[in-house]
């Protein structure tokens, strides 16, 4: 009895492991973030001239068109933007939100973060090609 109960509790802790494997390599690229982030509503917030108390008019699309230089930031560890060096894409995009659009900082762990972090690291490996930008929401 006990080596029966062994096996099928070992069975099942296999099929559990498995299980969350499968679901990290289904997100492509094995971030919480993307898996609990929504795509959509990330990139509406990157078209969003007023993301995140924005005060320059500007996008994140303003910078980069339709995620332009953006498609290796899913596997990246460390940024410099400005001279100055982000330790995650999450901060990161915090760094842009305060210097390219004049918006105020976002916490890292908001469903917003988390949407926008999605839609980045969508683009992981897309080739962009030299069109018009998308249109911004005002």
């Amino acid at each position: 009895m006990k080596i029966l109960t062994i096996v099928i509790i070992g069975m099942m802790a296999y099929g559990l492991l498995f299980t969350a494997a499968f679901a990290v390599h289904e997100g492509d690229v094995g971030s919480a973030a993307l898996l609990s982030g929504d795509v959509e509503k990330g990139m509406t917030l990157f078209n969003d001239t007023k993301f995140a108390g924005a005060s320059s008019g500007k996008s994140c699309n303003s910078c980069h068109p339709n995620g332009k230089d953006l498609e290796k930031a899913a596997d990246k560890k460390e940024f410099s933007i400005m001279g100055k060096k982000q330790n995650s894409l999450e901060e990161a995009v915090n760094s842009c939100i305060e210097m390219a659009i004049k918006g105020k900082a976002i916490d890292t762990t908001s469903d917003q973060m988390k949407d926008i972090v999605a839609y980045i690291k969508s683009l992981k490996g897309k080739t962009m090609e030299k069109e018009m930008p998308m249109k911004e929401k005002k």
